[in-house]
């Protein structure tokens, strides 16, 4: 009888949604934000990085206009650029999201700058991040941590 018991509850279990600790999308009306995910910090006083996939399924675009965590005093979209054969980063400013396109903020590209560390980032856990989207308003994604040298989100 002990068997049925957990088999009832395992079935209960997998049957319904996945609660939101395994969620790996994100959506708020046209947006679709997938597959988040952030590197491991290296202690508090370098930055980290994190990244995801934003997705705009509506007839007009859509603007990244702010990001806020508590993990991070500032948090912003930064661009990788190429000058005179240095690679620099700087301050994006408002990202748009074409309509019916999407960015990608990933290594090497546009990505989440998150400066001024409050705590550390440790591969394993998460931490929860507020994208400010003109239209959309705010969406709080939840971002799983990976390793310091992860190059995406599986690692």
């Amino acid at each position: 009888m002990p068997h049925l018991f957990v088999v009832a509850f395992l079935a209960f279990w997998f049957s319904g949604p996945l609660p939101p600790a395994f969620s790996e999308t994100v959506g708020a009306g046209d947006l679709v934000i997938e597959r988040p995910w952030a590197r491991a910090s290296i202690g508090m006083s370098r930055p980290a990085a994190a990244y995801m996939t934003i997705r705009n399924d509506g007839a007009a675009p859509e603007v990244l206009t702010g990001i806020e965590t508590s993990v991070a005093v500032i948090a912003e979209v930064h661009k990788t650029e190429m000058t005179d054969g240095v690679s620099k980063m700087r301050p994006a400013g408002p990202v748009e999201i074409p309509a019916r396109g999407s960015i990608e903020l990933e290594p090497g590209g546009l990505h989440v700058m998150l400066m001024k560390l409050r705590q550390q980032l440790t591969k394993g856990e998460r931490f929860a991040m507020s994208l400010i989207f003109e239209k959309a308003g705010r969406v709080v994604v939840d971002v799983p941590i990976q390793g310091v040298g992860a190059t995406g989100p599986d690692e």
